[in-house]
């Protein structure tokens, strides 16, 4: 277009760059106007007759807004950075990496931290392994001023979008702990959902597990009958509340030995709350079947409603191990079918310990009876567990 010697082009609401060449750069400015979104490479001295700057204040303003612009711009560049080396010197970076995706995390006292937890497991060390269930691994991190336990969960990938899933079982035992607050049910103290690492944070409980105390034969001989009697009442209390005391009624669904943590004075708290079902008035509550083999009410495998009778079988289950030193097996089809009269209670008390005192054999009595009407066929033959919580104070 070097033939080209005079050019008009207004009131086309034109947008972008004009060329550089002679026709442009001498341009009045009656043949650009009406392009409002028209820029000019045309030098300093001829910038007049371009419409985005003489055509009164609007050529004007855009020019002010593009550098208020780029100084907000640098400001924040500034201001990010000094933040950034601020957080970094007084520890309060929360994220593992350049990504900073943690997702949800909260603190116990303010102080702990998603780096705190990498580094003093060592990126979850199995020297630091303490507790193997079905939806993690429990490690023990030791931070300043705190022991806490780690549950990491296993992770699955979203094949499509190539980032881990945040599991069900991880909503389910955080939003059931975020409702519960009992002496009796384990502290969570944070959670984090990281596209590396999933976990969530609770107190230390020192004794461990239930079951692994009755399955080493010195500690079950540590655990006498009355500090098991204070078990299965730490358990009860702790269920009565979640079934009648809480904002939303919470069945665990899976009460067993290995889901009762023992501190350094014995008493009972109740964890593991992944498969935890909050009851809704309104819902029917259906659940595939889950839980710990052997102490599953059956009722749950055809019905697949999750109900309050589910924990109380799960706790006549328990409450026989706790008396028997094992689990019961088939001895609790055997002892649900049998009349009490004919019970014979030496057959199933742990032979590790002494034979109770009478007024400490009588509570043992009762405890046997209250499971045995836990396990009763028909859900609604059993007791509720705030029955049985009267029973035991």
């Amino acid at each position: 277009m070097k033939a080209l010697t005079y050019i008009d082009i207004s009131n086309n609401q034109l947008e972008g760059p004009l060329p550089d060449n002679p026709s442009f750069r001498n341009a009045t400015a009656d043949s650009l106007e009406g392009n409002r979104g028209l820029c000019s490479n045309i030098p300093t001295q001829r910038l007049k007759s371009c419409p985005i700057t003489s055509r009164g204040k609007n050529g004007f303003l855009v020019f002010w807004i593009l550098g208020a612009l780029v100084i907000l711009s640098i400001c924040a560049g500034i201001f990010t950075y000094y933040l950034r080396k601020r957080k970094q010197k007084n520890g309060n970076n929360n994220s593992d990496d350049e990504t900073g995706e943690t997702l949800s995390i909260f603190c116990y006292d303010g102080k702990i931290k998603y780096q705190d937890i990498i580094q003093s497991t060592h990126e979850f060390d199995p020297r630091y392994l303490i507790g193997i269930g079905g939806y993690g691994k429990v490690y023990k991190a030791n931070l300043p001023g705190a022991i806490v336990a780690v549950k990491k969960l296993h992770q699955t990938m979203d094949e499509e979008m190539s980032k881990p899933v945040v599991k069900q079982e991880f909503l389910n035992e955080v939003r059931a702990l975020t409702e519960i607050r009992h002496r009796n049910v384990v502290k969570l103290f944070g959670f984090c959902s990281h596209r590396r690492h999933t976990f969530l944070i609770y107190e230390y409980m020192e004794k461990g597990s239930l079951n692994k105390i009755l399955a080493d034969d010195e500690e079950a001989k540590q655990l006498n009958w009355t500090k098991r009697i204070n078990i299965m009442k730490g358990v009860a209390y702790a269920l009565s509340y979640m079934h009648h005391d809480s904002s939303i009624p919470i069945v665990h669904c899976d009460i067993s030995s290995g889901n009762i943590l023992l501190d350094n004075d014995y008493e009972a708290k109740i964890s593991d709350f992944g498969t935890a079902k909050l009851l809704k008035m309104d819902s029917s509550n259906w659940s595939a079947v889950a839980g710990t083999y052997g102490y599953v009410a059956p009722e749950l495998a055809y019905t697949m409603k999750a109900t309050e009778k589910c924990d109380l079988y799960s706790f006549g289950v328990l409450t026989l191990e706790v008396v028997k030193g094992k689990h019961p097996g088939d001895l609790v089809s055997t002892l649900s079918s049998l009349p009490r009269k004919t019970l014979s209670l030496r057959s199933i008390f742990d032979e590790r310990l002494p034979e109770p005192e009478a007024e400490v054999r009588e509570k043992l009595v009762k405890m046997v009876e209250v499971a045995l009407s836990c396990l009763q066929a028909d859900p609604q033959s059993r007791p509720t567990v705030l029955s049985i919580s009267t029973a035991f104070s």
